[in-house]
This record gives C-alpha cells, sequence and structure tokens, in this order.
C-alpha cells in the first residue's frame, strides 16, 4: 500500500472528503426558471441555431440583457456560435446564432427504485444518451449507499469524452432535499445520506428529490409545454410498484419541507385484487402479480412469474389475466378522480407503468375516473416519457440547478471538481 494511499484513507481526511461533500448538496429546482441567463438558455434550448434579436423576442429581454447574457454563457461553455448559419452579407457578431453546446457534457441521474435502480446520462437538452438498471441494493444501509455509488463511479468512467456537471437522484421515501439525506421504509433505510456520499464519491454536486416530484418536473421542463401547465396547476399521478401524486403551481414542483404527502392509504375497494381497502397495496405490481398467482394465470415462481407474461397473457386473450388488469384500471381511474376532485387542477397527467406498459387500459381508466369525478369533463393526460418517466424523473433533477442558472451551476461544477482533484492528490 503506498504511503498516498494511506494519507487519503486518514480520519482526518475522510472527514475532510465528507464536509466538503455535504457542502455540495444542491436542493433540486423543479421549477420554470425566470432569471435572465436561464431564459437565454432556455431559447437556445428551445428553439437553437437561434439568433440574439430572436432570444430577445421570444424572452421579452432587452437586446443589451441578452447580449451580455450569451457571452457569459459563451465564457461558460454551455452555448456556441454557428458562424456556418450567420445570414450572408451581416455584419457583427450579434447576428451569429448561437445554440447548445452539448456534446462536451452530461449530467448522471439515479433513479433508486423499490426494486430496480435505474443509472441515467442526459444530455443538455434533457436527451437521454444512455441508461442502465442494476437490482436495488439489499443488505446494510451503508453497504446499499457505497454499493450504489461504486456503480455509478463505474458508469460515469466509461465517458471519456463527455464531462460530468451533476448527479441527481430521484427516489421514493421521504426526501431532505436541503441535505440529501433519505428515509425509504421499504429499503430499510433511515436518515440515509445518499448525497453526501454520491458527492464524496464522485465529486460532483447532487441534488436529491421525491421520484414523483422529479417526474412532475420532467413534465413541466421537458416535455412539450401546454398553454396552462406555467401560470396554472397541474396534477401529476404516479403507479407502478408505488403509488404518489405531485402538484405543480405556477411553473414550480409544490414540494413541502418535510417531504410529499402520501395517497398509499387513500381507501378503496377490490376484492379480485387482495380486498386490502387501500391503493398501493391494491394496484401496486406486486398486488396484481399475487393475484395472478392465486389465480393460476402466471406462474407462482420462476422467470416468468412477471408482469410481462401477465400482459402476454391478457395481449393473447386470456379473459382472467384481462379482468385483472381491467380491475387495476377501474381503481386507479377512481382513485384519479378523488384527487382531481379534491385538487381541480388546470392539467391532469398520469404516469408510471400501471398507466403505460397496459395502453389499453387507459380507456378503462378515464371511463372510471368520468363516473367517479363529480365535477365537469376533464382530460387525462398520459405522461409524454412513456416506460422512461424514472429516467426522465432522474435527468430532470440532475439538470435543474443548470436549468435555473445555468452559469452559477457551470460555475459550482468546476468548483467541486477543482476541489475533488485537489483532495484526491492530497
Amino acid at each position: 500500500m503506498s504511503t498516498a494511499t494511506v494519507v487519503r484513507q486518514t480520519p482526518a481526511a475522510h472527514a475532510k472528503r465528507a464536509l466538503l461533500a455535504r457542502h455540495h448538496i444542491v436542493a433540486p429546482s423543479l421549477k420554470v426558471a425566470e432569471v435572465a441567463a436561464a431564459s437565454v438558455f432556455g431559447a437556445a434550448r428551445q428553439r437553437g441555431p437561434i439568433a440574439r434579436d430572436a432570444i430577445a423576442r421570444v424572452t421579452g429581454l432587452s437586446i443589451a440583457t441578452v447580449n451580455r447574457q450569451v457571452t457569459a454563457l459563451l465564457d461558460a461553455g454551455v452555448l456556441r456560435e454557428r458562424a456556418d448559419l450567420a445570414v450572408s452579407g451581416a455584419i457583427g457578431r450579434p447576428r451569429i446564432p448561437v445554440e447548445v453546446n452539448h456534446e462536451p457534457f452530461l449530467t448522471l441521474g439515479l433513479h433508486i427504485g423499490a426494486k430496480t435502480t435505474s443509472i441515467v446520462a442526459t444530455d443538455l437538452f434533457g436527451r437521454t444518451l444512455d441508461v442502465v438498471e442494476t437490482p436495488t441494493p439489499r443488505g446494510s444501509q451503508s453497504a446499499a449507499l457505497a454499493a450504489l455509488a461504486g456503480s455509478a463511479s463505474r458508469y460515469l468512467s466509461r465517458w471519456h469524452r463527455r464531462r460530468p456537471l451533476w448527479v441527481g437522484v430521484a427516489s421514493g421515501g421521504v426526501v431532505d432535499s436541503t441535505s440529501g439525506y433519505l428515509d425509504h421504509p421499504r429499503l430499510g433505510w433511515a436518515e440515509a445520506p445518499v448525497g453526501p456520499v454520491l458527492a464524496e464519491t464522485l465529486g460532483l454536486p447532487v441534488s436529491v428529490a421525491s421520484h414523483v416530484d422529479a417526474m412532475a418536473g420532467a413534465e413541466l421542463l421537458l416535455a412539450v409545454r401546454r398553454p396552462n401547465t406555467q401560470a396554472g396547476t397541474s396534477l401529476y399521478v404516479y403507479a407502478r410498484e408505488t403509488v404518489g401524486y405531485a402538484l405543480s403551481i405556477g411553473g414550480r414542483v409544490h414540494s413541502p419541507a418535510s417531504g410529499p404527502g402520501t395517497i398509499a392509504a387513500l381507501p378503496v375497494s377490490s376484492e379480485l385484487l387482495g380486498g386490502s381497502g387501500k391503493l398501493e397495496s391494491t394496484v401496486s405490481d406486486e398486488a396484481v402479480l399475487t393475484a395472478a398467482r392465486a389465480q393460476r394465470i402466471i406462474p407462482a415462481e420462476g422467470p416468468t412469474s412477471t408482469m410481462a407474461t401477465l400482459l402476454r397473457a391478457a395481449r393473447g386473450g386470456h379473459e382472467g389475466a384481462r379482468a385483472l388488469l381491467a380491475e387495476r384500471a377501474r381503481v386507479l381511474g377512481e382513485a384519479v378522480a378523488l384527487l382531481r376532485d379534491m385538487l381541480n387542477p388546470d392539467d391532469l397527467v398520469v404516469g408510471g407503468q400501471a398507466f403505460t406498459e397496459y395502453p389499453e387500459g387507459m380507456e378503462l381508466v378515464e371511463r372510471a375516473f368520468a363516473d367517479r369525478s363529480v365535477l365537469g369533463a376533464r382530460d387525462i393526460r398520459v405522461t409524454a416519457f412513456g416506460n422512461r418517466v424514472q429516467e426522465a424523473g432522474a435527468g430532470v433533477v440532475s439538470l435543474g440547478g443548470l436549468y435555473a442558472d445555468p452559469i452559477a451551476a457551470m460555475r459550482r461544477a468546476q468548483q467541486r471538481r477543482s476541489e475533488a482533484a485537489v483532495l484526491g492528490a492530497s
């Protein structure tokens, strides 16, 4: 063992690393940003290549402000000029279009699910570059976090031509976004230092968010924006192995300081799906699979005792399989109606594989919703991200800081990178 290795592993050095890691936990920014640099960057992201005068028109900023912000964003490296697209005969740099300089960078997202963790690389447009899935580590909390951090580190080592800027984590449970700590009863985690462990291991700023808040943020920031989503309210309802909801108000995901509310125990009724009387334990994947096994629609155990097998059976005409999925759709539709009647949002979105893996059931969801709701007719919109909603959520948490203030985010990412390099050499 070398002398340098011994020094790096001393308690004092480890404590210093941990302290610096805590300083680089950044609360997620799941909102439509208003600062000038963010508006200019957003215009380039959504409409680029774009000229400065066009940016001024779409943002409402003065041309002088746009010029200053474009210069700063070029210096930060997140925009680049396209001289090849300048109007023929035009004189001066303001006539040169700019676009997002996405090739040199990526952000890293982790969606920590009850059973599976997704690790996703995202570019500055919010597009998924690559994603891998791994079983969520079991065992002791510290060992599980070390395993997750190790997997993320190995994954990043594959990206030789792109510089990572930020890490975003989306997870179930109760998230303290200020400290990056997480309580996740289903995993047996209590005050788990998810953010600090990742910041220390990866040497990057880290943001941690509730996974349903993150998915609502993806609809707000990455999906095609609809007229009411910025000024009004949007309700997002999620269902897969867990259930949850998030509310966006005025272009911002509402994230209570004490963590998101829960709809897991929302009262429902379904003898076919177990009769627990609670939403999550009635419509979760595990509840549906338990009912399918009891009816011998799928094997009691083994590699084919899965949702994929049940879905194939339903599409193949198996009446029992269809009945189970139809019952799940009914219960979900009535639950969504109850939430809608309580909150009456301007926009209503559903996501998660309980909705998207069996699109044939959406007609049943909508019918149950219409029958149960006591308010006027309202369309239900299915997430723009389909079965990729978890990775989109993790991706937007990793991008939120950049979208909110790209210049400050690049400065913070560079500072964290420099500190990590100094510690690594010590």
